[in-house]
């Protein structure tokens, strides 16, 4: 291969991992100051409570799931004190970390980060007593758990999963991921370096596996909360699941002024939080509008 078409190739797959840096987790960007490294490290502020006990009012724990570049803490630092503060028991784990990369997770092989998800998921019901567990992911956190549901025992431990923005059936990044063909080298880079971004390319082998004979798995409910803005998950339409107890939501027809993106739906935007509590106690559910952003 001539040496322009390798540096060339080279830097699609950085700009490919760039993208999803910058656009996934803005907090990441600050993760090599100390100050953000102390964030990365320190307690949770009211989650990860072991000796939290679920009430009857919410009587499963929920987990949340993080995304690509992300970690346990900077991916939740919205929404896990907006559900504590609601009486949810609320834990959070680091998965998929690759040996020598800190701070940033959901980077290795999808099937094995799913066996990360399984033991923590059996950690949390053993601490809290509980029998099921709600599942809570952004981005790669919303897709990766149905792997474990399919494949690793997971739905009888699982009441529902829900999803803010999941690649569950894939992302094409507007169309880069289709530059891999022409650039075999970056595809190598991408395979050998990030396996958690390959198997999110739509198409990939692990995709193909998870989706084939139905999106979803008896005895879970699903709820899929996506944004018309998504720029990584590319088409926002193939973030939605077909089954027989799936609720698929467009955050903008419950609130068309929402423009949050792919990042936003998940750090900030309290409407999205809003339809998260929703799924996760529908007996007690309440309108999703633009006014929820103060609720």
């Amino acid at each position: 291969m001539l040496p322009w078409k390798r540096a060339l190739g080279t830097l699609t797959a950085l700009l490919l991992a760039a993208t999803v840096t910058v656009t996934v987790t803005p907090a990441v960007a600050a993760t090599a100051s100390p100050v953000s490294a102390a964030v990365a490290t320190a307690p949770s502020s009211g989650w990860n409570n072991y000796a939290c006990k679920p009430s009857a009012a919410h009587p499963r724990p929920v987990v949340l799931v993080h995304g690509t570049f992300a970690n346990s803490v900077d991916n939740w630092l919205g929404l896990a004190p907006y559900l504590v503060n609601r009486g949810y028991c609320v834990f959070s784990l680091d998965y998929g970390r690759l040996p020598g990369v800190p701070f940033f997770g959901g980077l290795g092989p999808i099937d094995a980060s799913a066996g990360q998800l399984a033991a923590y998921v059996d950690k949390v019901l053993a601490a809290t007593g509980a029998a099921k567990a709600d599942l809570v992911g952004h981005s790669q956190g919303g897709m990766m758990p149905r792997y474990y549901l399919k494949f690793l025992g997971g739905a009888p431990k699982v009441n529902a999963l829900v999803g803010i923005a999941p690649s569950n059936h894939g992302t094409t990044l507007l169309g880069l991921t289709g530059l891999l063909k022409y650039f075999p080298d970056a595809a190598d880079l991408l395979t050998d370096k990030t396996p958690g971004l390959t198997d999110q390319v739509a198409g990939s082998p692990l995709l193909t596996k998870l989706n084939a004979g139905g999106d979803t798995v008896p005895g879970v409910r699903y709820t899929v909360i996506s944004t018309r803005y998504d720029e990584i998950v590319t088409p926002y339409r193939s973030q939605f699941l077909t089954g027989s107890d799936v609720r698929n939501v467009l955050i903008q027809d419950l609130c068309p002024l929402d423009v949050s993106e792919h990042a936003a739906i998940g750090l900030i935007d309290r409407i999205a939080f809003h339809e998260v509590t929703n799924a996760l106690d529908p007996a007690r559910a309440t309108p999703t509008t633009c006014a929820s952003v103060i609720g």
